[in-house]
């Protein structure tokens, strides 16, 4: 059977289908030689999850160490969903051992693993296109799982193993699916459940996957991942055949807009990943003795950090199969290369078509017995000799180079950035994995709810949170949020030395007139007071706003950490409207593409994070700040119209911070501001305009505040002599800036008014003039590397005058700049 899926390049918005054929085609030729790990496990019909009968043949893969229990396991566990239709028996947390599982190695624990997930009529793929209110956590303790049939993953659900002791899941020799974890289970007809680009919050940790008992050369899958924000693989270790042969790979993503990968581990395999979606983060993989580390099926852009490349025979293979290409672009740094035969297979050349499609750019890449470093693979010709010793790539690009006097295509070294040395730790960009906390006992946990909050969505819960915020501060206790939706009514205050960790993604949800006056803004969480100093660190959880909120400042991070010990946030995200008890979805905010008057009682946020003049040294890993384009638990997805002020505003004087993975969409006056900021690391950054605009446009509802220095749109789209698409979100502003360097940068303008038409192909007007905007006066050092802008003339504007134009770098969809300085 041929792969079945729809329209796979396209950025599917809802209703709205994007299509470019010339395009699809090529990626379809892309995609064409992976119809074998897929034919057969098309279902008949949606929702068909295999049930299977115990075995008991089948050896364990390795001997298990003596058990080490992990605090989550121990924890008492009564996390809730405040919004379910049945919250008082709805499980959020699972135990795969309560449902059956054995994990003694031998048992097939299939069925019993897709119990756990499925209980509780929840969002199965095929049934539910997406929902708020059936999160839930399935744990697995320290065992060897058997499995002979994939693992279905249903929304909003996070697969969690025990760190200290991971447990491994098992293929059985006969096994059968796409995926020993499906993501996302193709349905009747060969279409991908819940839309792709609308898979948000979930996360897979801390297992090993073994496929080896599977015959090399039979096609096996570890893990089946098209997914989108909010999502997330940590600490996995995937086991594949590394005989000759091996048709084995590790991980599968070929649709969605992600999404971060990190602190993966892959042995073996055809390949160790085959990646396709339209943009995603990727940081600490390590791949050994695969034939080919990762296939780029296509991307808009990927930005790729610390990769170890071991023993195989290609790095990244980025080449098209076909007559154009279909890699947007590639941003790869901070990573490694050793015993490889080719580090980088590659097929941009002066005649590529689209003509920026297969961008490349390549910096800090150490090369340890690689004789081809860049191979052009349509002749199979050196770009770039490799060596027998030891080298170092200090920067190559292939692309369109932009400075402020003009544009260059270059295929070749140029001179890199210069990195502020308090960005960095050992030779590369600093990075920090998310807390597991797996040396604590549960003893060393405060829960909120056992605290005496509710979490029910109800209750005023903004003291009892306090109570146990504080104290828990003051006794060297992480915080324990259990899944649930906790309402607040006044600021919460986090002071310097807080952990605190969720469950389930749990909610604090603002509510009330304290955060409703735009003339008078409100915190919602505040870490630190201004002055203060430590650090803090805070992962897996949702900030949110409940009805009007116009004076919401849902998160201000006011804390300086010190030198050499950044604060940290990871997994932590902002959701403004769109989710059932938000007060904000398509019964009270529907989108009125007919109307100019604005909804008061739609106008919900007014910064989503803003991290403050007094704050240092703060760390951002896979952070969404969405103002939500639509309902998410309504059956159609239908497009809602929302108000949000401002996304991220950084105005630290120290800065040093890093943005790893980010995402702000639909915010009114832009999504990303680094406002009298320096030392800051940002990649991949993604955006989205606002569906709405420009109707109102950006100077609508929220007024100019100069105290924050919003831009002025009244010098940049002056009324009555610019156009209407002048006035929009920009997707990223600099002003008075120093040292910001973004590796990797989607930022999109896809509707006009909630019509895709000025996104189209070959559209006759696009959707906004200008998405990046910096000033000449005092912002230095301003990089981008792999800028992909969709739906805007102007991709990079110096104060009025536009510096880079949107037809001079058509790619395979968005146009593309593989690297943009503001130095002359």
């Amino acid at each position: 059977m041929r792969f079945l899926a729809a329209a796979l390049l396209l950025p599917t918005i809802l209703a709205e289908k994007l299509v470019i054929p010339e395009v699809q085609n090529a990626v379809d030729a892309q995609l064409a030689e992976f119809g074998a790990y897929t034919s057969d496990y098309v279902p008949s019909s949606t929702n068909d999850v295999p049930v299977v009968s115990p075995r008991s043949k089948e050896n364990k893969v390795e001997e298990r160490a003596t058990t080490t229990t992990y605090w989550y396991e121990t924890i008492s566990h009564q996390g809730i969903s405040a919004f379910n239709a049945n919250k008082a028996t709805y499980k959020v947390y699972r135990n795969v051992k309560d449902y059956g599982a054995k994990g003694d190695g031998k048992t097939d624990d299939t069925a019993a693993i897709n119990k756990a997930i499925s209980d509780g009529s929840r969002c199965a793929p095929g049934s539910c296109k997406s929902s708020s209110t059936t999160n839930a956590v399935v744990y697995f303790p320290a065992g060897t799982y058997v499995v002979s049939s994939s693992i279905i993953s249903y929304y909003a659900t996070n697969l969690i193993g025990n760190p200290n002791n991971m447990p491994i899941l098992k293929a059985t020799s006969g096994f059968s699916g796409f995926g020993v974890i499906d993501g996302a289970q193709y349905q009747a007809g060969g279409v991908l459940p819940y839309g792709s680009t609308n898979i948000f919050w979930r996360q897979v940790k801390n297992f090993v996957i073994d496929i080896t008992s599977i015959p090399a050369t039979t096609e096996a899958t570890g893990i089946h991942w098209p997914t989108a924000q909010a999502t997330s693989l940590q600490n996995i270790v995937f086991k594949m055949s590394t005989n000759s042969g091996t048709k084995h790979q590790g991980v599968f993503i070929e649709e969605g807009s992600g999404g971060m990968l990190n602190d993966l581990v892959f042995y073996g395999g055809l390949y160790g990943a085959v990646f396709g979606n339209q943009q995603f983060t990727v940081r600490n993989l390590t791949f050994n003795n695969a034939v080919t580390a990762i296939y780029q099926l296509w991307d808009w852009g990927w930005t790729y950090k610390s990769i170890t490349v071991n023993n195989c025979t290609v790095g990244l293979d980025m080449a098209t199969r076909g007559s154009s290409e279909t890699v947007g672009s590639v941003t790869f740094f901070d990573s490694s290369f050793t015993n490889t035969k080719i580090a980088f297979n590659v097929s941009r050349s002066t005649k590529s078509t689209p003509t920026t499609g297969g961008s490349l750019a390549i910096e800090n890449v150490a090369l340890k017995n690689v004789p081809t470093a860049i191979q052009y693979g349509p002749t199979k010709s050196k770009l770039l000799a490799g060596t027998t010793g030891s080298t170092i790539i200090a920067s190559w690009v292939s692309g369109n180079v932009y400075s402020p006097t003009g544009p260059k295509t270059t295929a070749g070294a140029i001179t890199p950035p210069t990195r502020p040395a308090v960005l960095v730790s050992n030779g590369k960009f600093y990075e920090r994995s998310k807390p597991s906390y797996a040396e604590l006992p549960s003893s060393s946990f405060s829960s909120v709810r056992t605290g005496g909050a509710k979490g029910d969505g109800t209750t005023d819960d903004t003291a009892a949170l306090q109570k146990v915020i504080t104290a828990a501060a003051s006794a060297g206790k992480v915080v324990y949020f259990d899944a649930g939706t906790y309402k607040v009514t006044k600021t919460l205050l986090i002071p310097a030395g807080s952990k605190i960790v969720g469950e389930g993604y749990p909610v604090i949800m603002s509510s009330g007139s304290y955060f409703n006056n735009m003339n008078s803004p409100q915190v919602v969480v505040q870490i630190g007071n201004a002055g203060d100093s430590g650090t803090v660190e805070w992962s897996d959880m949702i900030v949110s706003t409940q009805g009007p909120q116009a004076g919401a400042i849902l998160i201000r991070w006011n804390l300086a950490s010190p030198v050499g010990s950044p604060s940290g946030m990871w997994d932590v995200h902002t959701r403004i409207g769109g989710t059932a008890g938000s007060n904000l979805s398509l019964a009270n905010c529907p989108s009125t593409p007919s109307s100019t008057t604005v909804n008061s009682n739609c106008i919900a946020g007014y910064i989503s994070m803003h991290i403050s003049k007094t704050a240092a040294r703060l760390y951002l890993e896979n952070v969404w700040l969405w103002a939500a384009d639509h309902d998410v638990d309504d059956k159609s997805l239908t497009q809602i119209k929302v108000y949000a002020g401002r996304g991220l505003l950084a105005q630290s004087t120290v800065g040093t911070l890093w943005l790893v993975g980010t995402s702000v969409e639909h915010h009114a006056r832009y999504q990303y501001q680094f406002s009298g900021t320096q030392n800051v690391f940002a990649g991949q950054i993604q955006s989205e305009t606002p569906y709405y605009q420009p109707n109102p446009g950006a100077r609508q509802p929220f007024t100019k505040n100069p105290d924050i220095d919003d831009p002025n749109f009244d010098i940049s789209c002056p009324p009555g002599s610019s156009p209407a698409t002048c006035s929009e979100a920009w997707g990223l502003r600099v002003s008075a800036s120093k040292s910001i360097l973004v590796y990797g940068a989607g930022l999109y303008s896809f509707f006009n008014n909630f019509s895709t038409s000025c996104s189209a192909t070959g559209a006759s007007s696009l959707c906004q003039t200008g998405i990046v905007q910096y000033d000449s006066a005092s912002t230095k050092s301003f990089w981008i590397y792999g800028l992909n802008t969709i739906g805007a003339y102007g991709m990079v504007y110096r104060d009025t005058t536009k510096l880079a134009d949107y037809s001079q770098n058509v790619n395979v969809f968005p146009s593309s700049i593989i690297a943009f300085t503001s130095n002359n």
